[in-house]
């Protein structure tokens, strides 16, 4: 087995060269950390977002799923404090003209170990000072003082743009959810404690982002708002705290890869929050996050819509507004985080190399590939293809040494390869081989598809 460190440039390189991730814009030369999802890429992402809406949605009964609008009556961001207050602390570096958030240099630069979120701008300089913190794009330490800059998009609407018409692009998914409570909990006949949840893209003006998928301009969020009475919500807050971990847990990321981090600093309407974190290959980074908001959120939304946003307990006829318990997981970040776990260099026992993705069978992006050894029986090669196709998403490769085959399929995590041979012409059976083990069995072709489809289940 061959021992290798895992960087960022080499889950890079992989995603540019085997269709996962490219650059934003490329033949324009890329645009500032945007990033397209390729063939196989996409597929993975979608995976990744259909298994988290199989565990919180489809198999809890007391979530109900929306999908709001990403432009949203601007009162809305006035409401949830982002238009007065939200922003994020940036520096200049004089030397370079390059924008930074401070909170991210520190991060970067303890591997995650200093908890930048509870340092005021004061103590953030300093602390910047004190570690002698460079630019990371000139390598000269010359800042500017830190400054708040909000990360909203602005744009109109209308054919004429004036300050009547101005609209944002949402920088979050959960407004869509607290504006639509009493719309759910109507329709739906819901009854408290229950959640709304949603898989939605969000937009932050961010200067500097970096780190490939880990911060980007546009993203796409995985998140629920469960509605409960104030003294059920510390119970739930740990629950989805458990649910949350046994999650990722569950697509494949290892324990000692993973921790809790509680917020040491908590926004004013908080009584709780914390992160889990992974340790990706540039430190302890934020993966997902669990917030007790308490009645913030519709409170606010009532005082601004001058709608009433209480809930009638159907059985005692208590008037009240729920508290909240939010659950977010961005879908980028946690597919970047796959990547980095699913990635392995290994040294065979005759000498030979593979780069072999271990995704869980479920979000594989490719379920199975199918291969005729020779072209000459790609006839029967494709029709076993179009029996599968209709199961699962597969791929067919009839180019190049069935070695070289089996590298490719490897290196985009596949994790059946069949193989179609001259015996199959005599008696259907087919050569499957795991992707793992790398061990092959022989099995009828008529029973392939409910093989695979018992291994790529994810409960």
């Amino acid at each position: 087995m061959a021992e290798s460190k895992l960087t960022m440039e080499k889950i890079v390189n992989l995603c540019k060269n085997r269709g996962f991730v490219y650059p934003g814009s490329d033949i324009y030369g890329g645009f500032a950390n945007t990033w397209d999802f390729g063939p196989v890429g996409v597929e993975l992402k979608n995976n990744v977002k259909r298994s988290w809406w199989k565990r919180f949605v489809q198999e809890s009964p007391n979530t109900y799923g929306v999908d709001a609008a990403i432009l949203m009556n601007p009162r809305v961001w006035e409401a949830s404090g982002h238009v007065q207050s939200f922003g994020d602390p940036k520096m200049d570096c004089k030397n370079c003209k390059q924008r930074f958030r401070a909170d991210t240099l520190i991060e970067a630069h303890s591997k995650g170990a200093v908890a930048a979120e509870a340092m005021t701008n004061e103590q953030m300089e300093a602390y910047i000072a004190e570690h002698d913190i460079k630019c990371p794009h000139c390598g000269v330490r010359s800042w500017t003082p830190i400054r708040k800059f909000n990360p909203m998009f602005i744009t109109s609407r209308g054919t004429l743009e004036a300050e009547s018409d101005k609209v944002y692009l949402r920088p979050e998914t959960c407004q869509g959810e607290y504006v639509n409570f009493l719309n759910v909990q109507r329709t739906s006949r819901a009854k408290v404690p229950f959640a709304i949840a949603q898989i939605g893209k969000s937009f932050r003006n961010e200067i500097t982002p970096g780190n490939f998928l880990f911060r980007t301009v546009e993203f796409e969020q995985m998140e629920l708002q469960m509605f409960c009475r104030e003294e059920q919500s510390m119970d739930i807050y740990a629950d989805y705290k458990a649910k949350a971990l046994k999650y990722i847990e569950d697509l494949g990321l290892k324990a000692e890869n993973l921790r809790f981090h509680d917020h040491d600093k908590l926004a004013h309407y908080a009584k709780a929050a914390c992160d889990i974190q992974y340790n990706f290959p540039m430190g302890w980074q934020e993966l997902n996050g669990i917030h007790h908001r308490g009645v913030w959120d519709l409170s606010r939304h009532q005082e601004y819509s001058g709608k009433s946003m209480l809930y009638i307990d159907p059985f005692t006829n208590e008037k009240y507004i729920p508290n909240v318990i939010e659950y977010s997981i961005g879908a980028d970040r946690l597919t970047l985080a796959l990547l980095c776990a699913a990635y392995e260099e290994q040294t065979l026992e005759d000498g030979d190399t593979r780069v072999v993705m271990h995704f869980h069978p479920a979000i594989a992006p490719y379920k199975v590939a199918v291969l005729p050894l020779q072209k000459n029986l790609s006839e029967k090669a494709k029709e076993v293809y179009g029996v599968l196709c209709k199961k699962f998403m597969c791929d067919y490769d009839e180019a190049g040494s069935i070695g070289k085959r089996y590298r490719r399929q490897d290196e985009i995590g596949t994790p059946f390869c069949v193989t179609v041979d001259f015996d199959t012409l005599n008696d259907n059976t087919v050569t499957v081989r795991d992707r793992d083990s790398m061990e092959q069995i022989r099995l009828n072709a008529d029973e392939l598809a409910a093989y695979i489809e018992r291994l790529v289940e994810f409960n």
